[in-house]
């Protein structure tokens, strides 16, 4: 039931614009009721034009925004005596429409303006709004859509037939309301609702009050469907399914770019797997159109049935089959329907539907894969209200082909910058909260890197995953807290990650502290702690990263963030020097090992990386001046000036050297050894 959000406090005080954004934003509350990103919304307003003369505006939400967030500057103004002669035409191609609308500019730096502004500049109302509401479009999507909608609605509804939003559509819904002035509403086949008002209010309310009637008449026709009403069905799980499957579902969807996955075992997602039809239904094809972009026309659905003993390799064996029949008969699809000079996109699912299981929805980043699967959590009610009424229609395979390959929707792709080389790349990250691990965590972010963020000091990790958030977007990085030394908690922290995003591409293994005592001072308790997080922790971290880039098949990056003690002879650091030795070489030795896999595996050689360091404030700086016979003030000039380049080395520049080592750059180094210290002559790699 859509909630009337409308505050006559809030909205007295708000000037005309000012006013179409706050019923936007209201609007976009309830995705019910408008799509994320989705519908639009208007207003024509007297304006003073650059000449100081009055003249009509219509000020529409600009293409690329949602209306749940969207702010004043998001509507783009244009001059509506120059859009309504418009009506007199009889065609117009989308081309020749958005060349002729850029010539009707009135509000300089603005967003393009939507391909559904004439629809806006030809409905003869002030406020207008264009929704896609879940009710409103299961009435849509049925066999008899229009004689149901005139059941509903009668004299006060137009109904237009499904045709590709642009100028014709536009010109039916304003030749439609002329004809028809008493009507209330427009409904669009297959697509969504048009009301208005001469207030903004008035506006509002007759969207709410539309919507409601929808909703009323199928909540009757649900108490009179003879279906049981579906309820969440949760079999039984075998242990660590979803760290078996992500990856596996993340490597085939991968085969084109890098894909990062969600997923979603809500109430809502597991009574919808569980209804007897569901395998039927979800292959009609797409609830709606604005959906198509990040759904694509269908969700792969695989069946399976934990409850009857079904195991996981059956589920994997049954994934591995339906994505590559997925893949050939989207291919098929495009052949089917391809114009000169299309070219296909990914053939893969964005959307994965497994009973018992839950959705998986895949995009090139966390947010994409949410788009996908917020919009498929309106396919549902879609879906179920169009099967209580009657049975589920969708768009034609060609009729999606034309919103899916739309030159308009691939101009406004393409005017996204390009991807950073890290893009749709995981990335996990130990010791993650301070030093060299925040350093690589916010570089990596800046490739355009997810990350797992993981230490023992969970409130620092969890500092470092907000500020990515913070600058990247929502669902960039994750904070855990890991003792690497515990295999347990290794294991759990990486199933973590799995769940999170899918699965794992760069892992840098840069946990670690340092002891500093001569040989007869260092006790087994010194030599137990070192090895424990140095070498156990570092094999730990590396034996659950090589299991999941088995899985997942898509190769794989480990970086050991070694020391340049690991080949320099150094007094007063046995312990810490072995420990770092042993690792190097297991890196080399899993470089041998990851090969076959398409896994390399590298290290850095750091040297008296101080600043923002954990382990130098934790003791190892006093202990390595008092070895030196210097003050630990003096510490930084030391090493500085014993070096080749006559340099310190701070945590961005060991950053600087993992970034390049995680990504492409570096496809063909594995076994390295990269020393990043300044120049120590003795720690020159032999």
């Amino acid at each position: 039931m859509p909630t009337n959000l409308w505050n006559d406090n809030i909205a007295a005080t708000l000037p005309a614009l000012d006013g179409l954004v706050y019923r936007s934003q209201i609007l976009g509350q309830d995705r019910s009721v408008c799509n994320i990103f989705g519908g639009n919304t208007s207003v024509k307003l007297q304006e003073k034009d650059h000449l100081g003369k009055e003249t009509s505006v219509l000020w529409v939400k600009g293409s690329g925004s949602d209306v749940a967030t969207i702010t004043e500057s998001g509507f783009a103004g244009l001059r509506l005596a120059e859009i309504q002669p418009l009506m007199e035409r009889d065609e117009m191609s989308d081309e020749e429409m958005v060349e002729y609308l850029s010539h009707t500019t009135h509000a300089l730096n603005r967003p393009r303006q939507s391909i559904e502004t004439l629809l806006h500049g030809f409905t003869p109302a002030k406020h207008v709004d264009h929704t896609h509401p879940d009710a409103v479009i299961s009435l849509a999507c049925l066999p008899e859509g229009e004689a149901v909608c005139r059941e509903v609605w009668g004299n006060r509804m137009i109904w237009v037939d499904y045709i590709r939003p642009g100028f014709t559509l536009s010109k039916w819904i304003g030749e439609g309301i002329r004809a028809h002035p008493e009507a209330e509403c427009v409904v669009m086949g297959k697509h969504g609702l048009v009301t208005w008002g001469e207030t903004s209010q008035d506006c509002y309310e007759s969207t709410m009050r539309i919507i409601q009637e929808a909703e009323d008449y199928i909540t009757t026709a649900l108490k009179a469907c003879s279906k049981p009403a579906p309820t969440s069905s949760r079999p039984a799980l075998p242990d660590n399914v979803w760290t078996q499957v992500l990856p596996v579902v993340r490597g085939l969807v991968s085969q084109n770019r890098p894909a990062v996955l969600k997923v979603d075992d809500s109430e809502a997602v597991m009574a919808f797997l569980a209804t007897e039809d569901c395998a039927e239904v979800t292959q009609i094809g797409a609830a709606c159109p604005d959906h198509l972009v990040h759904t694509k026309r269908l969700p792969l659905f695989v069946p399976w049935n934990a409850g009857a003993g079904e195991d996981v390799e059956t589920l994997l064996t049954r994934i591995r089959q339906g994505m590559k029949a997925f893949a050939a008969d989207y291919e098929a699809y495009f052949n089917e329907n391809k114009g000169a000079g299309d070219t296909m996109t990914d053939p893969y699912p964005r959307v994965i539907l497994i009973p018992g299981l839950g959705m998986i929805t895949a995009g090139a980043d966390a947010n994409a894969a949410d788009i996908s699967n917020q919009l498929y959590h309106r396919a549902i009610p879609v879906i179920s209200g169009s099967e209580a009424v009657d049975r589920f229609i969708s768009l034609t395979p060609s009729e999606a082909y034309g919103i899916e390959y739309w030159p308009l929707e691939l101009y406004k792709l393409s005017l996204k910058p390009p991807p950073r080389e890290m893009a749709g790349r995981i990335v996990c990250v130990t010791g993650g909260a301070s030093g060299i691990g925040r350093a690589t965590s916010l570089r990596l972010a800046a490739d355009d890197a997810h990350l797992a963020i993981l230490d023992i000091n969970l409130e620092g990790a969890q500092t470092v995953a907000e500020e990515i958030c913070q600058h990247h977007g929502p669902g960039r990085a994750l904070a855990l807290c890991c003792d690497v030394t515990d295999p347990n908690a290794v294991t759990a922290a990486f199933d973590e990650i799995v769940k999170a995003f899918g699965g794992v591409d760069v892992v840098v293994s840069n946990a670690g502290i340092a002891i500093s005592a001569p040989i007869e001072e260092t006790t087994d308790r010194d030599w137990d702690r070192s090895m424990d997080l140095l070498t156990k922790g570092y094999f730990h971290v590396s034996r659950a990263a090589f299991s999941i880039w088995k899985r997942q098949a898509m190769g794989g990056s480990l970086i050991y963030v070694v020391s340049k003690n690991a080949v320099y002879a150094g007094k007063n650091a046995s312990v810490y020097s072995a420990a770092k030795a042993a690792e190097l070489h297991m890196a080399r030795c899993l470089a041998e090992e990851g090969g076959a896999h398409g896994i390399r595996v590298n290290s850095v050689l750091p040297d008296a990386v101080m600043q923002g360091s954990g382990i130098w404030d934790a003791g190892w700086r006093d202990a390595r001046a008092a070895g030196y016979g210097i003050a630990p003030e003096e510490l930084e000039d030391f090493y500085r000036q014993r070096t080749t380049l006559q340099v310190n080395v701070t945590p961005d520049h060991i950053a600087e050297a993992i970034s390049f080592l995680a990504g492409p750059r570096a496809s063909r180094t594995t076994g390295g050894a990269l020393t990043v210290d300044g120049g120590v002559a003795a720690a020159f790699v032999r």
